[in-house]
């Protein structure tokens, strides 16, 4: 399998996108979406990566810089035919190490509340993530777990 930065111009990247955006439409209530479109994640302080196992697009994750010591990981997603498969594991460790290469002394994230994003929960805390109270423009909400890890101490 290939980590590669993505400039999200393909439409296999827009479709598997379009497809996570749908997914947590249908999951989380308006308020509590908090996945990004593909416009979204062209901003200059996201940097956005694919996973691909040949030429087969499996997985994809972005970093969003929120200010110069913290991080928030974004759109993690691994193909639904190929979830229990490393895949998820693969990125997060890499995501892990680019946001520790850039600097970041935290990297934070949010995810679903509900029983579908216990498998994501149990990821994320099997990395050293850990519950935390909302961060950057996140509101307490029911529908939504945040998580945080120290990458280094801030100095």
């Amino acid at each position: 399998m290939k980590i590669e930065l993505d400039d999200l111009s393909g439409p296999e990247i827009a479709a598997f996108l379009q497809e996570h955006v749908d997914q947590m439409r249908a999951i989380s209530p308006p308020e509590s979406k908090h996945a990004l479109d593909l416009d979204a994640l062209r901003r200059p302080e996201i940097a956005f990566w694919t996973v691909r196992d040949g030429d087969r697009l499996v997985g994809c994750g972005a970093l969003k810089r929120l200010d110069a010591g913290h991080a928030e990981l974004k759109s993690m997603r691994t193909a639904p035919a190929r979830t229990r498969s490393g895949i998820a594991s693969l990125l997060l460790e890499h995501l892990i190490a680019e946001a520790t290469r850039r600097g970041f002394a935290r990297l934070s994230l949010e995810t679903g509340a509900a029983d579908f994003f216990l498998p994501a929960r149990r990821l994320y805390e099997k990395f050293g993530f850990v519950r935390c109270e909302p961060f950057a423009d996140y509101r307490p909400d029911p529908h939504s777990t945040f998580m945080t890890k120290v990458l280094r101490r801030a100095e």
